[in-house]
């Protein structure tokens, strides 16, 4: 009899020692033995995960953990963490808020352990958007384009390579100044015998984005232009002894249904010249003395003022009202008794 119970209670303490495995003995309390990381760094903004690991296994009624970030503004983490019952083990959320380093600890019962370091880098500043203002317009008119970034451009700025149809002139890029989050840049269109469209596209960082340009055609012809001048613009000399005006106009902007034809000029100063071009722009306006006062210049003046207009006349016999332009000035000097 007495062998028997010697047996039955060596048979119950090795099926308690097989069938245990990690469970707590009886009493016993759970600590925490481990906090570890997936990975040892991740970007600003993104999400990362950690593991806490507690022994023996959470008891019955479960197991909480006590959560902290050794940088609150780097990364955070929740407050606490549940672990279920008979797990050792159990996820957390990391939350990445700024560039820096940060380590978590982990508390429970009196024990605690703390994860290796892990490392937030400033996300890469890259290409957000490209907009146009406006979105459509009729050819021959232009658009002003925005490159937008995720964030500030670093030191040196950000160069945005730009590309277009053909339908469209622009540069090839635009430069985003250091600190900055856009840029601005100008796209001319071309007058089309259709309505067409432009894909603008901008890349920077690694990444792309479009915006489309529609484009019409003219419904009625439209005269514009502009005066460029030897050292500026709206300024001209008189040239060759008096005989020309040392500067260019240029209607090349100007739109039509059809393909603009001529190019009606006039320009004044005491008295008005004409002259009709075959193409957009006139060099070296033909002139004489009679253009200009009779010298002196007055009241301390350096230049008069002189008034510029056009017309143009397209293939389908379209005419332009006239543009008018009263801003240039001519300069005499060294011509005309001046």
């Amino acid at each position: 009899m007495r062998l028997r119970r010697i047996a039955a209670l060596l048979l119950s303490t090795l099926t308690a020692i097989q069938c245990g495995g990690s469970t707590a003995a009886p009493g016993a309390t759970s600590g925490v033995s481990g906090v570890s990381l997936t990975a040892a760094s991740i970007i600003v903004g993104a999400s990362g995960q950690g593991t806490v690991t507690i022994t023996p296994a959470a008891p019955a009624a479960g197991a909480s953990v006590t959560l902290s970030s050794s940088n609150p503004s780097v990364a955070s983490v929740p407050a606490t963490l549940a672990i279920a019952s008979g797990t050792s083990s159990a996820p957390f959320a990391i939350t990445a808020i700024g560039a820096g380093t940060a380590t978590f600890t982990a508390t429970m019962n009196g024990s605690s352990g703390q994860s290796a370091v892990l490392t937030v880098a400033a996300r890469a500043v890259t290409l957000a958007s490209i907009s146009l203002d406006p979105s459509g317009l009729v050819g021959g008119d232009s658009a002003r384009g925005t490159a937008t970034l995720t964030g500030a451009a670093p030191a040196g700025g950000a160069v945005v390579t730009l590309t277009g149809s053909d339908a469209v002139t622009m540069p090839p890029s635009v430069t985003v100044p250091a600190g900055s989050t856009t840029a601005v840049f100008t796209i001319q269109t071309r007058s089309v015998a259709s309505a067409t469209s432009s894909t603008i596209t901008g890349s920077y960082g690694g990444a792309s984005a479009s915006a489309v340009l529609a484009i019409t055609s003219p419904t009625v012809a439209n005269a514009s232009f502009g005066v460029s001048g030897p050292t500026e613009s709206e300024t001209c000399t008189m040239g060759n002894g008096g005989s020309t005006l040392n500067c260019t106009f240029n209607g090349s902007t100007s739109t039509a249904p059809g393909t603009i034809v001529a190019w009606d000029w006039t320009y004044t100063v005491a008295t008005t010249f004409s002259q009709t071009t075959a193409g957009a722009a006139l060099s070296q306006p033909a002139v004489n003395c009679s253009l200009l006062p009779s010298p002196p210049l007055t009241n301390g003046a350096t230049s008069f003022p002189l008034t510029v207009t056009l017309k143009i006349h397209d293939s389908l016999g379209n005419v332009s009202a006239v543009a008018v332009d009263s801003s240039a000035r001519v300069i005499p000097t060294g011509a005309c008794g001046f």
